[in-house]
């Protein structure tokens, strides 16, 4: 599946080529048929759709994107010792070079020669085949299907970001966005035993999903910043007591300027959705109120809590995936477009 240029502004063709070869090296299993998330390069951002990038990661040729998938393993190359063909694995995108500092010090989500799926100029996953180093594919518990071990990918982002914020028993979470990202980041709080979590959404379908989910409420707002002050005062009642953590999981400026001013103080403020580029925020209050900002970026050590979660049914996804589709030229085409639709998509799903 490739994306044609960088400074496009239409639609760009989809093709559906011949398999990738990669990290070829003696260490790495091959995977095939397995199933692969929609997700990365194209969400329904318009700047992601016309102009080519996410955030500072942009297309400057055709690449094959994606960065959600597990499957079965066809070949192990003589390194790897834990798993057999025929396993079925999920897999951690990201590809770490083990000596710098940061990977050193275990944050290798921070690594400056991260080889990530999906993310210029690294191909993607959304492949019939992939070769992937053996230490990054984990197997999939038999209780857990291969649609929820793609799963695992955005579930770290929400596990994570509860871990950067030491969600616990005591802690009142504010969820600011319900796209995948804070219906996940949502899952991982309650398995964190978060005591109250409100989410905030303009959507009232995404919002029912996160009422399904476990959300004790939902917060309708709307996208005009001037609205902010009103709708911090609906999240608070909604809380019903003191906000101690909020996520933005959306990226954008009204949003985290809400969870800035909603958090109590002492508390703390996680920028988990990668939006808007410049934000304008109201830095001064925060201070006031030594509230802590944190960053969070993809993350680390996850993939092993993340499926046992999921083998213990402390998290359940499958509501999370709202569409599959075949790995067909017009199969794929359809995907993409009710994906980007905007209508009641979350997570569009491929069976390879």
């Amino acid at each position: 599946m490739a994306w044609r240029e960088e400074t496009s502004t239409s639609k760009c063709p989809l093709t559906v080529g011949s398999p990738l070869q990669r990290y070829t090296d003696a260490g790495s299993p091959l995977l095939c048929s397995y199933s692969g998330v929609i997700d990365g390069i194209m969400p329904r951002r318009p700047d992601s759709h016309q102009n080519m990038r996410c955030a500072d990661f942009v297309v400057k040729e055709p690449m094959v994107i994606g960065h959600e998938c597990a499957g079965f393993v066809e070949e192990v190359g003589s390194e790897v010792k834990h798993l057999v063909p025929g396993d079925r694995v999920a897999l951690e995108p990201g590809i770490n070079c083990k000596r710098c500092e940061l990977c050193k010090q275990g944050r290798y989500n921070l690594c400056t020669e991260m080889k990530f799926f999906g993310s210029p100029p690294t191909h993607g996953c959304l492949t019939n085949q992939v070769v992937h180093p053996g230490d990054l594919c984990f197997k999939v518990p038999n209780n857990v299907s291969l649609e929820e071990g793609a799963m695992c990918e955005p579930l770290s982002v929400g596990v994570h970001a509860c871990r950067r914020a030491n969600v616990g028993p005591e802690t009142n979470v504010l969820v600011m966005g319900a796209g995948p990202i804070g219906l996940v980041t949502l899952l991982a709080a309650r398995a964190f035993e978060a005591p109250r979590i409100v989410v905030a959404d303009v959507n009232d379908h995404r919002l029912s999903v996160a009422k399904a989910l476990g959300a004790h409420e939902i917060v309708k707002v709307s996208t005009n910043i001037e609205e902010v002050a009103e709708e911090v005062v609906k999240i608070k009642e909604a809380m019903g007591t003191r906000v101690d953590v909020s996520f933005d999981c959306a990226g954008f400026n009204k949003n985290m300027a809400a969870a800035l001013s909603a958090t109590g103080s002492g508390g703390k403020v996680c920028l988990v959705g990668m939006g808007q580029r410049e934000l304008t925020l109201p830095l001064t209050l925060a201070a006031a109120r030594e509230d802590d900002m944190i960053g969070i970026f993809r993350y680390k050590n996850t993939w092993p809590l993340c499926l046992e979660l999921l083998r213990s049914s402390k998290i359940v996804e499958k509501p999370l995936i709202t569409h599959r589709f075949g790995f067909s030229q017009k199969e794929v085409e359809k995907a993409f477009e009710t994906s980007a639709g905007g209508g009641n998509a979350i997570k569009v799903m491929f069976n390879l």
